[in-house]
């Protein structure tokens, strides 16, 4: 049924521009408890410019806009962030305007355990200074309406899991974080936020950790070791506010997320051999 919905639906390419104003990369490092980069962004931190700020008015009951360029035309619209892959040429400079394009990659219609699944990437360009710096591809998953499928009952994790992984760090997400990530990606959807509604609208069994931000946790880790020119990320499962969670990874660019099950999953091409 997905399909009808789907089959004339065409967005058209969006243009938009940033300054790169540094303010936005330093309130992120805070949050990461990193190092403020002074001159250019490291791989993913421009996830945290190009926002778009739409009217209270205009948001669903989920946080969510209830339209937008790239939004499927689906009723009863769910979104969760499923993967993605990104080609840094070079990397964005702090305080030099850049401009983004944003066209629709594709959409694809699966079968899930929940039901069907929409599945639709977004492709993007952003240039700077009349170049090609970042070539990127992010998937997003839609359902309509209620899931089929509830979460069933949870035994948390109650403490890190144990892993021979050259790299390793350990990360266990509070609410405070979350808020403060949705603040500077934009992010209204109530499932980061709001604990009620996650538990009797989602049927979650706590706050869910952005999927950027389990990204993000991966690349960090990863520039500690060396530079970065390209990131295939895939997102497999929640992770809920306050779970123990290991990132790990290793000299061959595998990295991931994990519990007592992998949770993410990144492969990661650095910019000389290792």
């Amino acid at each position: 049924m997905l399909e009808e919905y789907l089959r004339d639906w065409r967005p058209r390419p969006v243009v938009e521009h940033d300054s790169l104003a540094p303010e936005q990369s330093s309130a992120l490092a805070n949050a990461l408890e990193t190092s403020a980069p002074v001159d250019v962004l490291p791989p993913l931190w421009h996830w945290v410019h190009f926002l778009s700020w739409p009217p209270h008015s205009e948001l669903g009951p989920d946080g969510h806009p209830l339209a937008g360029d790239f939004l499927p035309p689906v009723p009863d619209r769910r979104r969760m962030f499923a993967g993605g892959r990104i080609t840094i040429t070079e990397p964005l400079r702090l305080g030099v305007p850049a401009e983004r394009t944003t066209e629709l990659g594709g959409v694809t219609v699966k079968q899930g355990r929940s039901g069907e699944m929409a599945f639709v990437t977004e492709h993007r360009e952003i240039h700077q200074d009349g170049r090609l710096r970042i070539t990127e591809e992010v998937d997003y998953a839609y359902r309509s309406g209620e899931s089929d499928t509830k979460n069933p009952t949870r035994l948390p994790p109650t403490d890190f899991p144990a892993s021979d992984a050259a790299w390793q760090r350990r990360f266990a997400g509070d609410p405070t974080r979350l808020f403060r990530f949705s603040a500077l990606t934009a992010n209204t959807h109530r499932i980061h936020y709001d604990e009620p509604y996650c538990r009797e609208v989602e049927a979650y069994p706590g706050l869910v950790v952005h999927g950027p931000l389990l990204v993000l946790l991966m690349t960090e880790l990863a520039r500690e070791h060396g530079g970065i020119s390209e990131v295939s990320y895939r997102l497999r499962r929640p992770v809920f506010s306050g779970d123990p969670v290991l990132v790990c990874g290793d000299e061959d660019g595998a990295m991931s997320v994990r519990s007592d099950q992998v949770a993410a999953e990144a492969s990661v091409t650095f910019t000389e051999p290792r």
